[in-house]
């Protein structure tokens, strides 16, 4: 089994399992590879160096503490592997906590919005010209793109 760091033309970083550098090299000819945070397809290797478990080692850092310089947002001074970690976490989130009403969601955010239906937590897509009209109309709306790989379980 091959680990490799792979990343995507907009540097997202994450990792991909294949059984060999032959089947890594066969699925990125055929298309198969796609970044987990944006959908991209092209998918690059990343240099790495192998890891060999000899036994006995030091215990890997649980957490690296990162100063945060004075006048930035904490959210700022998060290395790009941390921000990626937090926006997966924050998808993941939203995925758990809300209804997937699909492409009936400016139709279905005007009807809680007007007390036509249940008030409830709802996602799904609507065209930039939908959401422009739903924030006219005074509906809070936060357009949060989601790539396909992300409406099934992350891995």
């Amino acid at each position: 089994m091959k680990v490799l760091d792979l990343h995507c033309a907009h540097a997202h970083s994450f990792e991909g399992w294949f059984a060999s550098e032959d089947d890594f090299q066969d699925q990125l000819a055929r298309g198969l590879l796609e970044c987990p945070v944006c959908g991209d397809r092209s998918i690059a290797k990343l240099p790495s160096a192998p890891r060999l478990n000899l036994g006995g080692g030091v215990e890997p850092e649980q957490g690296k503490a990162v100063t945060v310089p004075a006048g930035q947002s904490d959210v700022a001074a998060l290395p790009p592997a941390a921000m990626q970690a937090a926006w997966l976490h924050l998808v993941r989130q939203v995925m758990a906590q809300t209804e997937d009403v699909g492409e009936r969601f400016a139709d279905e955010a005007r009807r809680i919005h007007y007390g036509e239906a249940d008030e409830r937590a709802i996602r799904g897509q609507a065209t930039r010209e939908q959401t422009e009209e739903l924030l006219d109309e005074g509906i809070a709306v936060v357009p949060l793109p989601l790539p396909p790989g992300l409406k099934g379980p992350l891995q």
